[in-house]
């Protein structure tokens, strides 16, 4: 019966550790400066059809898709019909990590 016990909490455990929000796994306050160094240039105006950060009508469809989606689409790449994203905002540098820190920030800041 322990046995039993066990294994439930057990796979309790992981199913707690897998449904965790992906807001989470990322540091906005970090992905400003990533934001400051990279993705200025396009989302603070709009170049080529880049959400403009802070205009809550350019994310309302976009942040319902979740985050993970959309930091995988700044990864990488995406084309869209009003517009493009190149992989990493352009700048292979970045890590995924760091990606997914200034998707988390525009995001926050959008809202």
């Amino acid at each position: 019966m322990s046995r039993i016990i066990s294994a439930v909490a057990g796979a309790m455990l992981v199913i707690s550790l897998g449904s965790v929000d992906a807001k989470a796994a990322y540091n906005a306050a970090a992905g400003k400066t990533v934001y400051d160094a990279s993705c200025v240039a396009c989302h603070a105006s709009g170049i080529m059809g880049a959400p403009k950060v802070g205009l809550k009508t350019a994310w309302t469809s976009r942040i319902p898709q979740g985050l993970e989606t959309m930091v995988q689409k700044s990864i990488k790449g995406y084309q869209g019909t009003k517009g493009m994203m190149p992989a990493k905002g352009g700048n292979a540098k970045l890590t995924n990590a760091e990606v997914g820190n200034a998707v988390a920030y525009m995001v926050e800041q959008s809202k």
